[in-house]
């Protein structure tokens, strides 16, 4: 699990990532579809692809490849 400081300093003032955020993020830093992440944790495609655009625009960054390269490089995933 992460460090909860970590999460604090990901993205916008006053954000935390949920875990589902987090592992969405996991799975699709190892190359997992959005039909494959939304199948392992449960919810819908649809769902998963939201919550991509939500935690891009929350880490200021323009896709969800650039979503997950934000995560690694400051320890969220």
């Amino acid at each position: 699990m992460i460090d909860q400081r970590r999460r604090n300093q990901c993205g916008k003032p006053g954000w935390r990532p949920s875990d589902l955020d987090v592992e969405i993020l996991r799975l699709l830093s190892r190359g997992h579809t959005t039909d494959a992440i939304a199948r392992r944790v449960g919810v819908s495609e649809r769902t998963v692809r939201r919550r991509l655009r939500a935690i891009a625009d929350e880490l200021g960054v323009e896709s969800s490849i650039e979503a997950v390269v934000h995560a690694v490089r400051t320890g969220l995933i």
